[in-house]
């Protein structure tokens, strides 16, 4: 049966007949705005190898891809395999675990080198239609890293008006930064579900880094921070288990990613692949609350990446009602389809 694809505005104006709007962003949301920077590509090419072993940057080339979590993983699995298989090669296996734990620094370093300098660099008129886009929801997860999301809430001066609340506060003493505590995660609006450039955590406290504290720009503050050794909250495993595990061991994270079941209404999943390694984020939706799933998808639906997504929704959907069944006042899932260039994110 052929799938209906709807137009963004169409869609998000049926949501709102049923209640609340919610948003997760995936990575199309940061390549809709600087394809040539956030695409896996790009960040390859950008990338320094220089402290893993010879053999890591040839890994992506044996497993033909640039995606440096499906390569993490990868190196994860194989130096687990190889000490099984020979015991005698714990060195070699240790060096894949190495690349493996190494690959994570330098895709934040990838990222970090080659992201915008300063939000002046996007358009104004690209910052309005992002605002519009995200005025449609009530609640915004994100899975990217990136600092696009966070430079369009700032721009106060462009309407329309948005809460942009993501639970951080002035510190009691202070501070060059902002910091999260749970107690101001109940009137949250914005999660970063996998951690983000400006956020670090000091072991003591979770610190946001902005620019309003110290009137240096956030990307010169996060390359400084990295030239320091002190990497951002950054989850990049590359399964699914993997990046749950890290999850638990922040408590910002695990309250962002346990707030996603409690949220009703409709939830708009835009650029993302629905790939196995975010199956613990899809899990959430899965046990959840939200009626209505509305999906991207960019191009038509009969290419390969599409009918992957739409068998993999189909498939989350199945599982949501099946564990239904039986279940007095047990909420569905049902699952639309809507154009992701019409949703005209940053155009």
């Amino acid at each position: 049966m052929p799938v209906e694809i709807m137009d963004f505005n169409t869609a998000v104006a049926r949501a709102h007949q049923d209640g609340h709007v919610h948003a997760l962003l995936g990575n199309g949301f940061s390549r809709a705005c600087k394809d040539d920077i956030f695409s896996y590509g790009a960040l390859f090419d950008r990338a320094d190898f220089e402290g893993l072993s010879p053999y890591c940057k040839a890994a992506f080339d044996a497993l033909e891809t640039t995606d440096f979590e499906a390569v993490i993983k990868a190196l994860k699995s194989a130096s687990i395999v190889l000490s099984t298989y020979e015991p005698g090669a714990s060195d070699l296996a240790a060096l894949m675990n190495d690349d493996a734990v190494k690959l994570r620094e330098v895709l934040v370093e990838a990222i970090a080198g080659s992201h915008p300098s300063w939000p002046g660099e996007i358009p104004t008129e690209a910052y309005a239609a992002c605002r519009r886009f995200l005025s449609n929801f009530e609640r915004v997860y994100t899975l990217n890293y990136d600092l696009l999301l966070y430079w369009a809430f700032m721009q106060d001066e462009i309407e329309p008006e948005l809460d942009c609340d993501d639970g951080f506060r002035h510190p009691d003493e202070p501070q060059d930064y902002v910091t999260w505590e749970v107690e101001n995660s109940f009137d949250q609006k914005i999660y970063y579900l996998h951690g983000a450039l400006h956020l670090f955590d000091s072991g003591a406290e979770l610190q946001k880094y902005t620019w309003l504290r110290t009137g240096v720009r956030l990307t010169e503050q996060v390359r400084a921070a990295l030239a320091a050794s002190k990497y951002p909250l950054f989850v990049s495993e590359g399964t699914s288990s993997g990046k749950l595990e890290r999850i638990k061991h922040s408590g910002y994270l695990h309250r962002g990613l346990a707030s996603m079941p409690k949220i009703t209404g409709s939830l708009f999943v835009y650029g993302l692949s629905f790939a196995e390694n975010d199956d613990h984020v899809l899990r959430m939706i899965e046990v959840g609350k939200i009626g209505n799933l509305y999906v991207s998808i960019f191009g038509k639906p009969e290419e390969p990446h599409n009918t992957e997504i739409i068998a993999r929704v189909s498939k989350l959907a199945a599982a949501r009602n099946a564990r239904n069944i039986g279940k007095k006042r047990a909420q569905g899932l049902n699952v639309h389809f809507f154009d992701a260039q019409s949703a005209q994110v940053w155009d």
